[in-house]
């Protein structure tokens, strides 16, 4: 599992590199794109490759639970953890894609309301609809936490 961490640290500070290298100095010539190609090529599959392996090869680690002695507190497992991160998932994503809904809708509200004052419940009905997006994220993390 180590090496397989340690493949996906090389691939992506190389993937980091090059793509920091390339902002800074585009390639200019077809000998320059095609010597940067099969680096970028290999990178980009040394990562997912190493990715899917961590993913194979890690889920019976992850997956493992720990036995529990008869009056002793269960100490989190890899698993839990998955579950808990897989349970703010939708909290995270709702929000973000919140945020993304609300700004041009803060925006045009208010231009809309500068230019017309009596559009003020409209708009707030507006910010409300996209700010609900993270409301319902937030309510079914709640809910998947009372399954765990």
């Amino acid at each position: 599992m180590t090496t397989i961490i340690a493949f996906l640290t090389i691939a992506l500070i190389g993937m980091i590199a090059t793509g920091v290298f390339l902002h800074y100095r585009p390639l200019e010539s077809a000998r320059a794109q095609r010597l940067f190609m099969p680096t970028l090529v290999i990178n980009i599959a040394v990562f997912f490759g190493a990715q899917l392996a961590a993913a194979f090869l890690g889920v019976s680690d992850a997956m493992a639970a720990a036995e529990v002695a008869a009056g002793v507190p269960a100490e989190i497992t890899i698993g839990m953890g998955l579950a808990f991160i897989g349970i703010a998932l939708p909290t995270a994503f709702s929000t973000i894609a919140a945020g993304i809904a609300v700004g041009p809708i803060g925006a045009a509200s208010l231009a809309a309301v500068s230019e017309k004052p009596e559009m003020f419940g409209r708009t707030l009905v507006y910010l409300g609809l996209a700010e609900g997006i993270a409301i319902y994220g937030l309510v079914l993390s709640i809910l998947l936490l009372n399954r765990v």
